[in-house]
């Protein structure tokens, strides 16, 4: 199998009259008979600057000084920009990188750019997220999303080590260092990962253009991350560094627990191919089967974390605004029952964690 082949799987056919088409279909008649437009809308615009305020604006009061001498003040600005890169990455950069933000491209990607900002690398991004966990969704050796290090079994399909059996403890230790091997030296892996798979060429950049970029971008990051506060602030490297901890620790924990109650759960269908590549299932199918919804009456926990909350809906039309999701879902659901097909839902937020908490627990057992 030549190098840009080997991720390819192919799933079964759709076949006419199909869940997908009847779903697009009901979804089309949602949007046009109302001129609703399936990008960002008046709301998705508050959103951002929300969001990004949510970040800037306690770095810059943190920068000035305004926590030195009070050391919870201090921490707690670091705490809120922790929530604002949890809301850039679920809100703002995560729709603009799927294209959903706006008609125009050029707009999506100077907004989704703002993930450098915060210290990823874009494409990457889009590889490992775009187009591997939205195509191949829990399929191991393919969605990166639940290829995780060793210590973290995401899937049956994973091999099994003793120390997995209390993975439902240790697990959030590790989510919690999520953003921080992210922003420090998980882009520089998957550069190189990508362009031995033939993956990077696809993102229109080779490997050196890469690798400058996602290095000056981390020198720019670090630079205002860290060198600023420790210059500016008026507090002790050590508060600094704690701060710095504590903002990581916060997104990256916040990020996780919003992403992995979608996936790692005990009613995923977790489907392998056969000897020749090929699934039993329409892609749209095995999305149904591998993706739960969360908390669908909160509005103010989807406002928070982007829709994400509707992750089904979010993957059969991730070309969609999140904000249009809440009054999609019940027209997927709709489809699903007169296909036949499930339609996953944990009723609150607490109750998807505790959840996966047991399909954790449930995977480190034999």
């Amino acid at each position: 199998m030549k190098k840009d082949e080997w991720h390819i799987v192919r799933f079964a056919s759709r076949g006419n009259n199909s869940f997908i088409e009847s779903a697009k279909a009901a979804v089309q008649d949602y949007f046009s008979p109302n001129n609703i437009s399936v990008y960002a809308n008046r709301e998705m615009w508050i959103k951002t600057i929300v969001m990004l305020s949510l970040y800037f604006v306690p770095y810059t009061l943190m920068v000035v000084g305004l926590g030195a001498g009070n050391v919870w003040l201090y921490l707690g600005l670091w705490l809120l920009t922790g929530l604002g890169v949890t809301g850039i990455g679920a809100s703002i950069m995560h729709d603009a990188n799927h294209g959903s933000f706006s008609p125009k491209k050029g707009i999506n990607d100077m907004i989704g750019h703002i993930l450098e900002i915060i210290g990823g690398y874009a494409p990457t991004w889009k590889i490992q997220h775009n187009v591997l966990h939205h195509t191949y969704t829990n399929v191991t050796g393919l969605d990166e999303d639940i290829d995780s290090i060793k210590f973290l079994r995401f899937s049956p399909n994973q091999p099994r080590h003793w120390y997995h059996r209390y993975q439902h403890m240790y697990a959030w230790g590790f989510y919690m260092l999520m953003t921080l091997f992210w922003m420090t030296a998980k882009d520089y892996l998957q550069v190189l990962r990508y362009k031995s798979h033939g993956l990077l060429s696809k993102q229109k950049v080779t490997l050196k253009q890469a690798m400058f970029r996602i290095s000056l971008f981390k020198v720019i990051y670090y630079g205002y991350i860290l060198v600023l506060p420790l210059i500016f602030s008026g507090m002790p490297w050590y508060w600094v560094l704690a701060g710095f901890f504590l903002m990581h620790f916060t997104a990256g924990l916040l990020l996780a627990c919003i992403f992995q109650p979608a996936h790692v759960m005990s009613s995923s269908g977790y489907a392998t191919p056969d000897a020749d590549r090929k699934m039993k299932d329409s892609w749209a199918v095995h999305e149904m089967e591998n993706t739960t919804n969360y908390a669908p009456r909160s509005r103010v926990l989807s406002w928070c974390i982007g829709g994400l909350n509707y992750q089904i809906e979010h993957h059969l039309f991730s070309g969609i605004c999140h904000v249009h999701y809440r009054k999609l879902a019940p027209i997927v659901k709709q489809q699903a029952a007169a296909f036949n097909i499930p339609y996953q839902v944990q009723p609150t937020f607490i109750r998807a964690l505790w959840e996966h908490a047991r399909m954790l627990k449930k995977l480190g057992r034999k």
